[in-house]
């Protein structure tokens, strides 16, 4: 960064600017968590080849609810054999300088922040959390965690008659559903936090994108929300997005072409 960029975060830390970092999946890759488009999403059944785009969805797991759970049993076990990396961690750190003046809201379903030791109220899982379920017959809005003994599966591998059973409601034993925003639904409150999103972004005045390319509904509203107001806007990315554009274009706006897990902590450093 250039001195007036430096000057730029410095200032805005001194105020009492709130602080929102927006995540998606290039700071989970450096953890060695595949995108959720590339090729280790595709899943077969029988012969046909399926795309991320149809196993996650409504219609697929009412169609075939025990495939959509195998599938992602073996995202979960992706996930788990993952690590937060330096960028999980410096947002961590960012969190403590700013208490109440920050705001996490990712995109990610690893759960990776809140291992990294993000504080849940304000972290916004906007597409839900791989390590919860909930009722796929809303007899309850409660989100209930994976059971441990629901271990992770490899292609090919069956559902056995326990896990059957495991991957019920605990509530009223219909299907249990893993807690993520498919392709088929829209955003709520109640579960993905739409409202108080967009009620983050009126407010904030410094907003650091993270290893996104804008490829869904609210982080875009997000991020026009913030540069419609006047914010300043960091972009975070190996390569150019559509948000890097609005992010020069912001006031004192900037992109930074790098890992996140090597800039996130210098822009730590100059925000201390």
């Amino acid at each position: 960064m250039d001195r007036e960029q430096q000057e730029t975060l410095a200032a805005l830390a001194q105020s009492d600017a709130s602080i929102t970092v927006l995540t998606g999946a290039g700071i989970s890759a450096e953890s060695g968590i595949p995108t959720f488009r590339g090729p280790e999403g595709y899943w077969t059944v029988g012969s046909k080849v399926y795309h991320p785009q149809e196993m996650a969805t409504w219609h697929r797991f009412t169609h075939d609810p025990e495939e959509v759970w195998k599938w992602y049993l073996y995202r979960l076990g992706v996930c788990l054999k993952a690590q937060p990396n330096a960028g999980h961690l410096a947002l961590v750190e960012m969190e403590r300088r700013f208490n109440d003046r920050f705001t996490l809201i990712t995109q990610n379903v690893d759960g990776l922040h809140l291992r990294a030791g993000n504080d849940p109220r304000r972290t916004f899982q906007i597409h839900g959390n791989i390590f919860l379920m909930r009722c796929s017959q809303d007899c309850t809005d409660a989100l209930f965690p994976v059971p441990e003994a629901l271990k992770p599966k490899q292609q090919g591998q069956s559902l056995t008659a326990a896990d059957r059973q495991l991957i019920r409601c605990p509530q009223c034993n219909a299907y249990a559903r893993p807690h993520v925003l498919w392709f088929d639904e829209t955003y709520n409150e109640t579960y993905f936090r739409y409202r108080s999103s967009l009620a983050t972004a009126a407010r904030t005045r410094l907003l650091i994108i993270v290893g996104t390319s804008g490829a869904t509904n609210l982080p875009n509203q997000i991020v026009r929300e913030v540069y419609r107001r006047g914010g300043t806007i960091i972009d975070i990315n190996l390569e150019a997005t559509p948000f890097t554009r609005l992010a020069c274009n912001s006031r004192n706006g900037f992109f930074i072409q790098a890992p996140s897990g090597r800039a996130l902590p210098e822009l730590v450093r100059y925000l201390q």
